[in-house]
């Protein structure tokens, strides 16, 4: 099984890469290093006579952050030109491939692997999200490669790795306007910097891609609210968030944020953004939503998960504190309590592409529920 390690610059660490709290660099490398386990498979069917019928699948341990286009050389060479005879490879054309996972469920050539998985395990069936389960029913991730036909009305790319390139480059813009309202800290990079975003994901190399990254992604800032009494200075949260949310506040602080009391350097934080880039991917066929979402609430107070999930989708998520929801939100293979907040989110939990996908799937007994929300 071929497996795809992290790679790190020499000589670098995420301590001395960017300027970036310690903690956000570790839920960062977290989401880096994530990975799918894909088990892939060509379609019998389109085996011509004389191919080696007796390899079944190859098996790859992919990053989360990865494209399927990336992974076409890799299966190329150790799967189809193995399988077939040498008549049928010298045929074979790259542009006509395309995969589908169990079910006839299609795979977009520009969306993450993390992403296309989530997305597929949410939308098969219900899961109770109290528990792991619903991250690790369909592992590995089965997939059939097929060598025509290609329904390019819904695939909208090619295979290729330059096209797949364009599109995270065009979501990277998207997300670097919905953060500042400009497209500035992206098309001001230079070109060896816009080449180096990609080859960081190319190549999965965590300190290449955030070396870039970190100019135009917002950072989480140190607290400059006072400290706690009987709290050690080193467990209170790294982000800069209104004192009264911290565990044992004392009165006195209302628990709003504004640009006036931001401390120096936290212009660039991610409580100061516009908005958060996010996508919520409803299951079974459902629209993708984007919406603009804010960092912070009409009082200033951080803006939760629950309660973007409670104002955009009320039927499934009757209330912010989630006890009496009908489904659940998975980011990055995980369920975030709904007290989690989209500033925190869009600083430690996006993907490469700058988006926070969160795909939405329904709890047992819940399926069958109208989406028209």
């Amino acid at each position: 099984m071929a497996t795809y390690s992290p790679k790190h610059a020499p000589g670098s660490s995420p301590q001395t890469a960017y300027t970036t709290p310690a903690s956000t660099t570790l839920f960062r490398r977290l989401v880096w290093e994530g990975t799918v386990p894909l088990e892939i498979r060509i379609d019998p069917k389109e085996l011509p006579a004389g191919s080696d019928r007796g390899l079944e699948s190859y098996y790859v341990q992919a990053p989360r952050v990865s494209y399927l286009p990336l992974l076409i050389p890799d299966i190329k060479r150790h799967l189809a030109e193995l399988v077939l005879d040498d008549q049928g490879a010298k045929f074979l054309k790259e542009e006509d491939w395309w995969f589908e996972a169990e079910g006839g469920v299609l795979m977009k050539w520009h969306w993450p692997l993390g992403l296309l998985y989530d997305h597929y395990s949410t939308s098969v069936s219900p899961a109770v999200a109290s528990s792991s389960a619903q991250t690790t029913h369909y592992l590995p991730f089965r997939l059939t490669l097929h060598f025509a036909a290609p329904p390019v009305d819904k695939l909208l790319l090619s295979p290729s790795i330059e096209a797949c390139k364009q599109a995270f480059m065009g979501q990277l813009k998207e997300a670097d306007f919905l953060r500042w309202g400009s497209t500035k800290r992206v098309t001001g990079l230079r070109k060896p910097e816009h080449d180096g975003l990609w080859d960081g994901v190319r190549d999965h190399n965590f300190d290449d891609y955030w070396r870039v990254a970190s100019k135009i992604t917002p950072t989480t800032t140190p607290t400059t609210s006072p400290p706690v009494a009987g709290i050690a200075q080193s467990s209170q949260s790294a982000l800069y968030r209104p004192s009264s949310t911290e565990p044992g506040s004392h009165a006195g602080h209302t628990g709003t944020i504004s640009h006036g009391t931001l401390p120096h350097g936290a212009a660039d934080g991610a409580y100061s953004v516009r908005n958060v880039p996010v996508k919520l991917y409803l299951p079974d066929g459902g629209p993708v939503l984007q919406e603009p979402i804010a960092p912070l609430d009409e009082a200033g107070r951080p803006l939760t998960l629950g309660a973007v999930l409670h104002r955009h989708l009320p039927l499934l998520f009757p209330s912010e504190g989630g006890a009496d929801a009908l489904a659940y939100a998975l980011v990055q293979g995980i369920v975030p309590p709904p007290e989690t907040e989209m500033a925190w989110l869009g600083a430690c939990m996006a993907g490469a592409d700058g988006w926070v996908n969160v795909c939405i799937g329904l709890r047992s007994g819940q399926m069958g529920l109208g989406l028209s929300l």
